[in-house]
């Protein structure tokens, strides 16, 4: 039907007829000639309705705006003067010959070129919205670096793997959206922050090249580049330094903007966090923003001035001061709507001085807190900041972070503003930025304990392990962000490999060896069956080992009753390979339940195996088991050995979704429940892969 979009009519197609379809954008009637703006995805072009094909024009009269159409026409040039440099098909239009309104539309509730919309009415009215041209562009420009992510990654030997939106929740940074299970009362699935503990799955696997475009979801308060619901590129790699970690990652965001945006992002900077604190005050600093902090924190030691002295001299507080050139062109009604913007972020003020000459010291400057200060401080201060006739000093006095985030803010504020442009602050240009080595840990004063700053998985800096014993403060991590104009686009580290320098971490969060077991080390055959309900208390997996099966563990050795009441007590349980009478009342034999096992009756099993009727220690899967067990290898078992092994392997992610039981006779059920779901659900098969 089609044989255009409307965006992609030009020059090429001079004198064809072409068919094209979309919406009226623009309807304007020139007194015996209608031009239509058609749109599409790709673009507008122009139509012209001649009165001296009646029927169409006729139509052509009754267009209005958002109605969707079909057209077909001559394309011709446009007559000279009226030719359109920003469109695509800005030289040429289209004669109209035949027009068919496909659908009419009511009137629109606002112009789609309308910027000045609140969000309310463009979510209310959202399929107008995505219509909008910018919207049609954000969307394509996404799909755009999809593309090119995935075909860089590719080109590096980087493989795609899907993981499982149902999870169990795993300590992370904030708190999880949570799923109730219908089939399971009382329990819950968690959508996954991030697909932390699945990539860690596939890296010891000896999947060492991994990425994945994901959805995560983190239950947080809102923020301007955070919702909810977010995508992010996740990679994870084995074998690799932080340096060549840093490479890749780089060479991915300078590929994508290339050839999404073409554009050329200059040579990367680099701060560790210490410099980038104390120099902008925040971690992701905007560069594009001429101005920078000045340390005073030892001038303001000895001065009587106490909104100074007092954090100068306190345990963790700061004094800085932060120079605009030419500021003192600033009314007081500004600084004093820059004092009540500081006020956000927790300062209870801000102090400034207007130099208007520096020769004159004391005398050439203005500020109720000049008085306050004595000559020498004075001094210092212009000196340190190098401050001219005609510039502003700012003033921030507290705890160190208070003033970094007052400060910081401030410093981006000014450098965006009208005059901050104008005066020469800022520079509209591509500023990116690494920022390494930030520290391992940060104090908590109110729980009087110190917290892991990335992770408690980030490796040390080298030769910085025994800080963690005696001076946790000081230890760095061989962690790292990407920052790009003051957004932080990337972050991650290399992670703890040995199990020394993972137990010294826990023992600087003041996590016991206990907890550490229970709560954060996450053995593979648990994870693998952590998409089910949480340990309930007073349950213990069995000892390991058993007199049938010694030295192997079985894949379902650690898993739980699903109903408290039926669980065997430590001191009532039968002896190792042998099934008492107490066992057998505690843990009678699964059988499907409703979907759970949607077999029809008579239903064969996959692969062609027989149905698996009859008792729990009868029938196909007791052969399976059996022969299983009799192999040491797979290799080296029947056709039937392999096959028990690959419904083990398939069951094994299938066991996430199905209530914990220990091993019984009952694994029969069990082995087929696990393979119907396996094969019913994609998110399981493909876990299982």
């Amino acid at each position: 039907m089609r044989t255009s979009y409307c965006g992609q009519v030009s020059e090429a197609l001079m004198g064809q007829t072409v068919t094209l379809m979309g919406w009226a954008h623009r309807r304007r009637d020139h007194g015996g000639v209608i031009f239509i703006d058609l749109r599409d995805r790709e673009g507008l072009v122009q139509i012209v309705c001649d009165p001296d094909r009646p029927a169409m024009f006729e139509t052509a009269e009754g267009v209005r705006n958002e109605f969707c159409l079909k057209i077909v026409g001559l394309v011709r040039a446009r007559p000279a003067g009226t030719e359109n440099a920003h469109l695509t098909s800005g030289k040429v239009e289209v004669l109209c010959h035949e027009l068919e309104v496909l659908n009419p539309s009511v009137t629109p509730p606002f112009q789609l070129d309308d910027d000045n919309l609140s969000e309310t009415v463009r979510l209310t009215h959202r399929v107008l919205d995505l219509r909008r041209p910018q919207m049609q562009k954000n969307l394509m420009l996404r799909y755009r670096v999809a593309i090119e992510v995935r075909k860089y990654l590719d080109e590096l030997g980087f493989i795609d793997v899907e993981t499982p939106m149902l999870t169990k929740s795993t300590p992370e940074g904030a708190r999880d959206y949570l799923v109730p299970s219908r089939v399971h009362d009382g329990t819950f699935f968690a959508l996954p922050q991030s697909p932390q503990l699945f990539k860690q799955l596939l890296m010891v696997a000896g999947f060492d090249r991994y990425y994945q475009i994901t959805k995560c979801f983190r239950d947080e308060d809102l923020r301007a580049d955070r919702q909810p619901e977010f995508t992010q590129i996740d990679i994870e790699t084995s074998f690799l330094g932080e340096q060549e970690i840093r490479a890749i990652t780089e060479g991915m965001i300078r590929t994508v903007f290339r050839k999404a945006l073409g554009v050329e992002l200059p040579v990367y900077g680099q701060l560790t966090y210490a410099e980038a604190m104390h120099r902008y005050g925040s971690d992701k600093p905007d560069l594009r923003v001429k101005l920078e902090f000045t340390e005073l924190t030892e001038v303001m030691k000895d001065v009587e001035f106490k909104v100074f002295s007092t954090p100068a001299t306190a345990h963790g507080g700061r004094v800085a001061a932060l120079r605009v050139p030419g500021g003192g062109e600033m009314t007081r009604s500004e600084i004093d709507a820059y004092t009540e913007f500081v006020k956000i972020y927790g300062a209870k003020g801000l102090a400034w001085i207007k130099v208007n000459d520096a020769g004159k010291g004391r005398d050439g400057l203005q500020s109720p807190i000049v008085k306050n200060l004595h000559d020498a401080a004075i001094a210092e201060i212009l000196a340190r900041t190098g401050a001219c006739n005609g510039d502003l000093i700012f003033f921030g006095a507290d705890k160190a972070k208070v003033v970094n985030d007052a400060l910081g803010a401030l410093r981006v504020k000014v450098g965006h503003s009208e005059f901050g442009r104008t005066h020469g602050l800022f520079d509209d240009v591509w500023a990116p930025l690494w920022v390494v080595d930030f520290p391992m840990f940060e104090y908590d004063e109110d729980g009087k304990r110190w917290n892991a700053v990335h992770h408690p998985f980030t490796a040390p800096k080298d030769g910085h392990e025994d800080l963690m014993d005696t001076d946790p403060g000081a230890c760095v991590a061989k962690a790292y962000d990407m920052v790009l104009n003051g957004w932080e686009l990337g972050g991650g580290s290399v992670r703890i490999h040995r199990a020394e320098v993972q137990s010294k971490v826990f023992k600087a969060l003041n996590i016991s060896a206990e907890d550490a077991q229970g709560q954060v080390r996450l053995p593979a055959r648990r994870a693998a069956v952590w998409r089910a309900a949480a340990r309930r208390p007073g349950l213990r997996p069995r000892p390991p080992g058993d007199a049938d099966d010694p030295g192997r563990e079985h894949p379902r050795r650690h898993r739980l009753p699903e109903d408290a009441a039926r669980a065997v007590p430590a001191d009532r349980r039968a002896e190792p390979g042998r099934r008492g009478a107490a066992a057998r009342a505690a843990h009678p034999p699964a059988q499907p339940r409703g979907r759970v096992n949607p077999r029809p009756p008579g239903g064969r099993p996959p692969w062609g195996l027989p149905n698996p009727t009859g008792g729990p220690g009868s029938g196909w899967a007791r052969r399976l088991v059996a022969q299983r067990r009799r192999s040491s290898s797979p290799a080296k078992g029947s056709l039937l050995a392999k096959m028990a092994n690959s419904l083990f392997l398939t069951g094994s992610a299938a066991w996430a979704s199905l209530p914990r039981r220990p091993r019984t006779a009952s694994g029969s059920c069990s082995i087929w429940r696990s393979v119907r779901l396996s094969s019913s659900r994609r998110p399981v098969a493909a876990t299982a892969c």
